[in-house]
């Protein structure tokens, strides 16, 4: 019985700190859609800032899991990383409704979340 609520308090946990990252990553690139309008920034720019925002992200998430944890923070910073991609990947594939689109930096952009989010784990 008690690891039936401690498993279900690892999925709240996780599904909160994904809701977090999800929200900090809207409330960034709405002030980066701000920032666009206001100054006129470059494609280049707009496209750095974004990978900045998955990185910081993504960082926190697994500092806060690792923080958490208690033990083995770089994997659950990993895994905070790891699911952060998916659910980008997912949402992705169904805005765009392509897979070409959603797939040209795949390994690049996952191999940024997954290695941010357990560094963030390993740092906590």
């Amino acid at each position: 019985m008690e690891k039936k609520v401690a498993g279900s308090s690892k999925l709240g946990f996780v599904m909160k700190c994904m809701l977090a990252s999800y929200l900090l990553t809207a409330g960034l690139l709405l002030f980066l859609a701000l920032m666009l309008y206001r100054f006129g920034l470059s494609e280049k720019v707009v496209s750095i800032c974004i990978i900045v925002i998955y990185i910081a992200v993504t960082f926190l998430a697994g500092f806060i899991a690792g923080k958490r944890a208690g033990e083995k923070k770089f994997l659950w910073g990993l895994a905070m990383g790891c699911i952060y991609f998916l659910i980008l990947t997912a949402v992705s594939i169904l805005v765009n409704r392509r897979m070409e689109d959603a797939m040209s930096n795949i390994i690049t952009v996952f191999l940024l979340c997954g290695g941010s989010g357990m560094l963030g784990g390993m740092l906590s």
